[in-house]
């Protein structure tokens, strides 16, 4: 079983016992989160597609930790001009445990 959820303006694929990376929560570390944006749910073959979400279906998860990503590097750079600019950047995520699927 499986479902298509809705996280913050992001889709992903969950499936109970699987982590997911999501964009920083507002949860503390342990605690229980429900999304409710369920937008197709597969239960061994019985494929519901919500219009625009699956009524009554929702996916429960569990907070496992805070941590950010990788740095990335944004430079710019004017030829011939002397412009350099260095900046960087590391997304703040947050690791989900799916602890069940509710249809």
């Amino acid at each position: 079983m499986y479902a298509i959820v809705d996280i913050q303006g992001q889709q992903f694929k969950a499936e109970a016992g699987k982590k997911l990376y999501v964009h920083r929560l507002a949860a503390e570390q342990g605690a229980s989160v429900e999304f409710g944006k369920v937008l197709l749910l597969d239960n061994d073959g019985t494929v519901k597609v919500g219009a625009p979400t699956v009524e009554g279906a929702k996916v429960v998860c569990e907070v496992l930790s805070h941590l950010k990503g990788e740095r990335i590097i944004v430079f710019k750079k004017k030829r011939r001009k002397g412009y350099r600019k260095r900046n960087g950047h590391r997304q703040c995520f947050t690791q989900v445990l799916i602890k069940e699927i509710v249809a």
